[in-house]
C-alpha cells in the first residue's frame, strides 16, 4: 500500500467536515473522489498534502507516518483547479522550477523538461508566457511542473473545472495517457460522475464527512445509493 489515511477528522467551528475519513491507495492507482460542494473533498486533499492539519488521524506513505511532515518533505504534490503558474516565467521555466530548486544538473533539467513538453503536447510553446496560453495549455504546464519533480502521489482538485466541455474531454484523455506513461499514483476530485469513471481506476464517494471507496468501478455503478444507474437510464432515454 502506497498511501494510507486513517481516521482523519477535521472540524471548522461547529461543523464536522471530516469524520474519521480514511482511504488507501496502491501504487499506480488513480482514485476518483466524488462529492457535493462542501462535502470535505478539498479539505481531505489538503490534509494529505500537509497544507492543513487534521484535528485527529494519521497519514502514512509507504508505511511511514508523515502526519507531522511539512508539504515539501512529503513527496506529495497538490494541484489546484487554477493552474497558478508563475506569470514572469515562460513555459519551460515554469516546468523546470522545482528541478532548479533541487539543483539538478542543467542537462538533466533540459532533458526532463523537453520530454515533458513532448508528452504534454506542448513542444512549440516552451518560450511562451502563461498569458499567451489557453486554459487547457496552462493546465498542461501545471501538470508538467508537478510531474517534473516525480512525486509519489499527485492530488488533483477538480483540475478541469474551469475548462470548456471540449477542452475538458481532451484533457481527460491526456491525463489517462500521462497516468499510464508515468505510472502516476493519484487522487482525482470531481463533481462529474462520467469524469470520475473516465479518469479513475477506482471511485470513492464522500458523504456526511466520511469516504466510501469502491473496489471496482462496476461496484460503484451497481450501488443504488450512488444514483449512477438513474443517470445512465436518463441519458439513454434521450438517445
Amino acid at each position: 500500500m502506497l498511501l494510507h489515511a486513517v481516521d482523519i477528522t477535521k472540524r471548522y467551528g461547529r461543523e464536522d467536515v471530516l469524520r474519521a475519513a480514511g482511504l488507501h491507495l496502491q501504487s499506480g492507482e488513480m482514485l476518483s473522489i466524488l462529492g457535493r460542494s462542501g462535502s470535505g473533498k478539498t479539505t481531505l486533499l489538503k490534509i494529505l498534502a500537509g497544507l492543513e492539519a487534521p484535528d485527529s488521524g494519521q497519514v502514512f506513505l509507504e508505511g511511514r507516518d508523515i502526519s507531522g511532515l511539512p508539504p515539501n518533505l512529503r513527496g506529495i504534490v497538490y494541484l489546484y483547479q487554477e493552474p497558478l503558474l508563475f506569470p514572469h516565467l515562460n513555459v519551460f521555466e515554469n516546468i523546470a522550477f522545482g528541478l532548479r530548486l533541487r539543483h539538478l544538473p542543467r542537462q538533466d533539467v533540459n532533458a526532463r523538461v523537453t520530454q515533458l513538453l513532448d508528452n504534454l503536447e506542448l513542444p512549440g510553446h516552451a518560450g511562451k508566457m502563461p498569458h499567451q496560453l489557453s486554459g487547457g495549455q496552462r493546465q498542461r504546464v501545471a501538470f508538467g511542473r508537478a510531474l517534473a519533480v516525480q512525486p509519489k502521489v499527485l492530488l488533483l482538485d477538480e483540475p478541469f473545472g474551469a475548462l470548456d466541455a471540449e477542452t475538458r474531454a481532451s484533457m481527460q484523455v491526456l491525463l489517462q495517457q500521462i497516468t499510464r506513461q508515468y505510472g502516476i499514483t493519484g487522487i482525482f476530485v470531481t463533481h462529474g460522475i462520467k469524469e470520475a469513471i473516465v479518469v479513475g481506476s477506482r471511485i470513492a464517494l464522500m458523504r456526511d464527512g466520511g469516504l466510501k471507496a469502491y473496489e471496482t468501478i462496476q461496484a460503484f455503478i451497481d450501488d443504488p445509493t450512488t444514483g449512477v444507474r438513474d443517470e445512465m437510464d436518463f441519458w439513454k432515454g434521450l438517445s
